[in-house]
């Protein structure tokens, strides 16, 4: 018992001392940067060609013999000077972006300033290739992704969308934009509707005796609620802001892709890809990695990736508060939200 105890307290001074040292690091990093303007993104960019080409020697160097290998790349170098003596023609660029959303499409943050970058330089001739996976979320988030999207079809450069898993709902409001729209065979596709749903425990409130008042200004400041009691009027008031949601979504859509039969694919089901294709929702059946590997051959191909830096203080003390909010924003947002899903 007695080592037990001194065990205890010396886990509780070591812990106290690492506790200590962080506070103090964390303290000096926040002296440093007060009065600093906030350490500002960075766009990443890779060839990924270079990419290939990697693999391709990596395997050739672990299949071939010495001799099969020298010869492979004498040959490789003839035709390199051989290509040389030409003026070779500027190959058309090929810029790729991926988009991994959660219910609040928040990769949009990077989303925008990868777009805004390549915009800069991107011509007709040039391609965008989107490599999207997301199953939706709240309506706005994903409007504004979308928007985003959009900027590249105004500004007249070829969008395609890639999708290997999943396209649902928002995410699918965001693959429709493209004009061309590539999905494995048994990627989910679809779920063209809008969905809300929150608990009510006004019984239960009730069965307690404990009171919930709601006071609004405006008849339909707030419609359903979690703890009040919930009228018919208010919930015929939800419905009909989830239909007129609704609308907009399948108009949203129909504008990308008239050629989908609307009525037919908005009634919130979703479709493997293999029959997405038969009823138009994508173009052809392809995984993303064929398209860009293809895509290589002939194009110079880029990958651009926008980053924040992040701050001492976010990276030691404050992503794990940070991570406790976005867990309890993302049930309440659960909960609460309207939201396509």
């Amino acid at each position: 018992m007695d080592f037990l105890a001194e065990y205890a307290s010396f886990l509780a001074k070591t812990v106290t001392l690492v506790v200590a040292i962080l506070v103090v690091l964390i303290s000096f990093a926040a002296l440093r940067s007060k009065g600093r303007r906030k350490a500002a993104g960075q766009l990443h960019v890779s060839k990924l060609n270079d990419f290939y080409k990697d693999l391709r020697e990596r395997l050739e160097s672990t299949l071939l013999d010495k001799d099969q290998l020298k010869a492979l790349r004498k040959s490789e170098s003839k035709a390199e000077k051989k290509k040389g003596k030409h003026k070779p023609e500027a190959k058309p660029r090929v810029f790729v972006l991926d988009f991994d959303g959660d219910i609040k499409a928040s990769a949009t943050e990077s989303l925008r300033h990868e777009i805004t970058a390549l915009l800069s330089l991107a011509t007709p001739k040039d391609e965008v290739v989107l490599r999207l996976e997301s199953g939706g979320g709240m309506v706005h988030s994903y409007g504004l992704a979308s928007s985003q999207l959009a900027r590249i079809r105004q500004a007249g450069v070829p969008l395609t969308v890639c999708i290997d898993k999943v396209a649902a709902s928002g995410g699918y409001m965001m693959a429709c934009i493209g004009e061309k729209i590539i999905s494995a065979p048994f990627a989910i596709l679809g779920s063209i509707g809008v969905v809300a749903q929150l608990p009510n425990v006004n019984r239960l409130l009730k069965k307690h005796d404990i009171d919930f008042e709601v006071l609004t200004a405006g008849e339909y400041k707030r419609t359903l609620t979690v703890f009040g009691e919930n009228t018919e009027k208010g919930r015929e008031k939800f419905q009909q802001d989830l239909d007129i949601t609704h609308q907009l979504f399948k108009n949203f859509v129909s504008r990308y892709r008239p050629q989908l039969a609307i009525d037919e694919v908005a009634t919130g089901e979703v479709w493997l890809g293999v029959a997405a294709l038969d009823k138009l929702l994508v173009d052809e059946l392809q995984t993303s990695d064929e398209y860009l590997a293809t895509k290589a051959k002939t194009a110079e191909v880029f990958h651009l990736h926008y980053a924040e830096r992040k701050s001492l203080q976010e990276r030691v003390g404050l992503a794990a508060s940070g991570s406790v909010d976005r867990v309890l924003l993302t049930w309440w947002s659960r909960l609460t939200q309207q939201r396509f899903w």
